[in-house]
């Protein structure tokens, strides 16, 4: 009886350990550089803020901010914009936060969750009744 309660916490404490040292790495495999699903845009993850954010760093057709419903936006270049922000882990493999769309200039509630070869991504209006989804491929 003694040996079975001891085979159970010593089980429980190497899954909770599993679970601690799993985190760190789901992180690493958030941060990197990613190309768009239209190749059009390069964008690098990495940590901010307690999550991750997503700056262009380069893009296929430069330019500015033209479409950004903040006037005063307009003329900033696309390179260097964050264009993903506050991205923190939803309890569920991936992460939740926002996207920028520099091509509407709107901006949508989303998702990412690391995949073998990039990122899933996924942005919702409506509260999440519409949805539009890419799978970006990772640059480095």
């Amino acid at each position: 009886m003694i040996r079975s309660h001891r085979l159970l916490a010593s089980t429980l404490v190497a899954g909770m350990l599993a679970a601690a040292m799993a985190a760190p790495a789901r992180a690493q495999e958030m941060a990197g550089t990613y190309l768009s699903q239209s190749g059009e845009t390069r964008v690098r993850m990495s940590p901010c803020g307690g999550g991750f954010c997503g700056t262009i760093v380069w893009v296929s057709k430069p330019g500015n901010d033209v479409n950004n419903p903040d006037a005063a936006k307009r003329d900033r270049p696309l390179v260097g914009l964050q264009m993903i922000s506050n991205m923190k882990p939803n309890g569920s493999g991936g992460y939740t936060g926002s996207l920028y769309d520099y091509t509407s200039g709107k901006t949508y509630s989303g998702k990412a969750t690391p995949t073998a070869g990039g990122l899933q991504l996924s942005g919702c209006v409506l509260g999440g009744l519409i949805c539009r989804s890419q799978s970006w491929t990772r640059a480095n």
